[in-house]
């Protein structure tokens, strides 16, 4: 099969159909070579026609807590005292410029994930 762009759903559908075929094709061949254009091919067209929106700021803590095994105590400290914790992250309390600072600092969190608006409770 000839390599093309991808335009339409159409042509994505072509493409994941041939990738599946040739999937496991050896790294150092023609059909090798073919996959790993597919594949990329296949990512843009879907970051283009499937975008995913960034969480807003309180599920990317969240998220982000998960990820690294913290619990809501963890962000004693950086977000503020126990109370305010649980105030912003139960959405009763924005976020502050220091907040984030220090979210972005100790969680590993985009600022601008952080300075997204977002409602509260």
């Amino acid at each position: 099969m000839e390599v093309k762009s991808i335009k339409t759903k159409e042509d994505y559908q072509q493409a994941l159909n041939r990738l599946e075929v040739i999937f496991d094709a050896p790294v150092d061949s023609k059909e090798g070579d073919e996959a790993d254009i597919l594949s990329l091919l296949i990512e843009n067209y879907e970051n283009k026609e499937f975008p995913i929106e960034a969480p807003d700021p309180i599920e990317a803590i969240k998220i982000r807590m998960e990820e690294l095994n913290m619990r809501q105590k963890d962000l004693i400290g950086i977000i503020g005292g126990k109370s305010r914790v649980s105030e912003v992250l139960s959405r009763k309390k924005r976020l502050t410029v220091d907040m984030i600072r220090n979210l972005e600092k100790y969680l590993q969190i985009s600022a601008s994930v952080l300075i997204k608006n977002y409602d509260l409770a």
